[in-house]
């Protein structure tokens, strides 16, 4: 079919959506001042570690950008008590007013109820200005659409409306209906205050409340998700690789988070705590102590079991990595076989040429004679195992929402977002990697994370037996492997770590990246290998927390760079110095808040202030940015361009309209 005639279809298919000259013409009127609007607000957060408290406060506060709003709207009106609980109504509408019941006669509350409605109006009003009234209207709750259409569009101030307004909010009253209204509008406030949310990866490990955090992201409006490393291994372990699911157990038991597995996604662990008990039944296994969260009590015997589950599992996991590493040499891992480096008559281990002393001896599992092989009981608890997480409905639900909302990286309005890092060479070079073999022509750069994202896919998705077990390694590999952009690191020292007290074989040295991307001219040559302008877009990062304690900076390579890791987790706290970064773009310019630790939602609620964060504004924009200035805008005015071809095909006759 030739280009005219495909065109030609092309517009006779668009008129079935836009019948006639009229319809296409509105459209195009629509379009163009959509245009014209200020862009829509951007937030990135990443490496939120199931620290779902936190986040959820951000998200409905806007990382501050509400309180700030509320201070600015009501500074000459309000005390600052009435608009710290204006705002914290806003945040936590449903625990305000329980609250309020308690405090105030029925008189009181009727008084209150009205003057709530009247400031939520206002600051509703304001937080949908930057909005087309379509947009809006489908962000409007159904039981209260119309209400709320009329209450933010109506103006009260003009004399012969005042009455039809005030009878609206009196109604709503009347008709006890005003603590439901109060709520749709305090979250419809908090789903205007961000358009668009970027997750650069790691929601899950650490904290108690990640399937609590993808629960939030699958019913959010508007998300993007870029991988971590800790989200592959969860997704990895929902297609069922063995050695995913083994590093996913490892690392809850490791740090007695199974708050996630168990309560979350209802995984049992009783087969491997069978296993534990009987083969490490005698063990103390001093070196897989668990490191409990701090205000997490465990008695003594259920510290020693989920240490002895701990053992267990990681024997298991180093057999089950031995099984990838010895059937894909691509990988280059051999380093890695372990425990056929043991003299188990001297009690040492060969790693990287030099012998240490091993600290444990005890391997009632390991044939000396064939180290890697599973026992009988180890098997069973693998199949279990791998049953359970692939037929784990909520958690197939979470890892089907990553897939198709993430992908290993992102280009989105001019910025180039990624959880790890790009592997580089010392000398500033992209690094080869010859996956699936392929030594002539090896990936590197935007090509090497394509590659990856295809095989991460073909892990869940393909048919073929043999190409998901390969997205599969490529899946353990990720979390794990020299030359992986969400790892980062020349080797996972975990078995030297349980194994060897000498601390000379536990370092884990990082990708040339890291060291790189402080200089402008590193940030340059990656941001036009993915096809960015070098002069305006950035680099945003995550994966490695900053450490503002000790005077680390996010912002690199004159500003063309930004990590926002700033230790969301509880656990990486005492290394940053805060509790996370947000980074936000709207239509001024780039900020970057970082927060203050989070303690409840209770303290908040009682009339303490929420956590302080602290804007930081890293770039200012000449003009302010529209809506035609973003990758949106440049696809409405592609839509634009097409319905002009349909009203030209219209008029001269070459489509009919219907």
């Amino acid at each position: 079919m030739g280009t005219e005639n495909h065109d030609l279809h092309y517009l006779e298919l668009l008129a079935r959506q836009y019948p006639s000259i009229q319809a296409a013409s509105t459209e195009i009127i629509n379009l163009n001042a959509i245009l014209h609007l200020p862009k829509g607000t951007e937030h990135f957060l990443s490496d939120i570690h199931g620290e779902h408290e936190p986040f959820l406060h951000v998200l409905r506060n806007g990382s501050g950008t509400l309180s700030r709003r509320i201070e600015e709207m009501f500074q000459s009106t309000l005390l600052e008590r009435e608009r710290r609980e204006l705002s914290t109504l806003v945040y936590y509408p449903n625990r305000m007013l329980t609250r309020r019941l308690g405090q105030l006669s029925a008189e009181a509350m009727e008084d209150w109820h009205r003057v709530t409605l009247f400031r939520l109006v206002q600051v509703c009003r304001v937080m949908s200005s930057k909005y087309t009234r379509s947009k809006v209207r489908k962000a409007l709750p159904p039981a209260f659409a119309y209400i709320l259409e009329e209450l933010l569009h109506e103006q009260e101030s003009i004399e012969n409306k005042q009455e039809y307004y005030q009878s609206i909010v009196d109604t709503i009253i009347s008709t006890g209906r005003a603590r439901a209204f109060i709520v749709a509008m305090a979250e419809l406030i908090q789903r205007l205050t961000i358009d668009h949310l970027h997750i650069l990866g790691d929601v899950y490990d650490r904290g108690p409340g990640a399937h609590i955090i993808m629960d939030a992201l699958i019913a959010y409006h508007s998300v993007d998700f870029q991988w971590g490393n800790h989200d592959i291994v969860w997704m990895g372990a929902a297609t069922g690789s063995p050695a995913c699911i083994a590093n996913v157990i490892r690392i809850c038991l490791r740090y007695a988070n199974m708050e996630t597995l168990e309560g979350g996604y209802g995984i049992s662990l009783l087969p491997l705590a069978t296993l534990a008990m009987d083969a490490y039944g005698d063990d103390p296994c001093r070196q897989f102590q668990v490191k409990a969260p701090p205000g997490e009590e465990y008695t003594q015997n259920e510290l020693l079991l989920l240490a002895r589950m701990q053992k267990a599992i990681s024997i298991i996991q180093f057999k089950l990595e031995a099984q990838i590493i010895q059937r894909r040499p691509e990988f280059e891992m051999e380093d890695r076989l372990l425990l056929d480096k043991i003299d188990w008559e001297a009690g040492t281990v060969q790693v990287d040429g030099q012998s240490y002393p091993l600290n444990d001896t005890l391997f009632p599992t390991v044939d000396p004679a064939d180290p890697y092989r599973l026992s009988e009981a180890e098997r069973s608890v693998v199949q279990r195992l791998i049953y359970s997480f692939q037929d784990n409905k909520k958690l197939q639900e979470h890892v089907r929402f990553l897939y198709s909302v993430g992908s290993m990286y992102r280009v989105y309005n001019g910025n180039l977002l990624f959880h790890g890092c790009i592997p580089m060479e010392p000398d500033g070079a992209f690094s080869d990697f010859a996956i699936d073999g392929r030594e002539q022509s090896p990936y590197q750069g935007r090509a090497l994370l394509d590659r990856i994202d295809r095989l991460v896919r073909q892990a869940y998705f393909a048919n073929n037996p043999d190409q998901q077990q390969g997205g599969q390694d490529m899946m353990w590999y990720l979390w794990t492997g020299a030359q992986s952009p969400l790892f980062g690191k020349k080797k996972m020292a975990t078995f030297e770590r349980y194994f060897i007290d000498d601390k000379t074989p536990h370092a884990e040295k990082r990708d040339p990246y890291y060291d790189l991307r402080d200089q402008p001219e590193t940030v340059r040559r990656i941001l036009e290998e993915f096809g960015l302008d070098p002069d305006r877009g950035h680099i945003i990062n995550g994966h490695v927390p900053v450490k503002v304690r000790k005077g680390e900076n996010p912002v690199k390579a004159g500003g063309r760079l930004l990590v926002i890791d700033g230790g969301f987790a509880r656990a990486y706290q005492g290394q940053t110095g805060i509790a996370g970064y947000t980074l936000i773009s709207n239509s001024y310019g780039l900020l970057l808040a970082a927060h203050q630790p989070f303690e409840s939602v209770e303290q908040i609620l009682e009339g303490g202030r929420a956590p302080h964060s602290q804007t930081e504004i890293l770039e200012t924009n000449t003009r302010r940015i529209r809506v035609r200035d973003t990758d949106l805008g440049r696809n409405i005015q592609r839509q634009i361009d097409e319905l002009r071809a349909l009203l030209d095909a219209f008029r001269s006759g070459l489509v009919k309209e219907r």
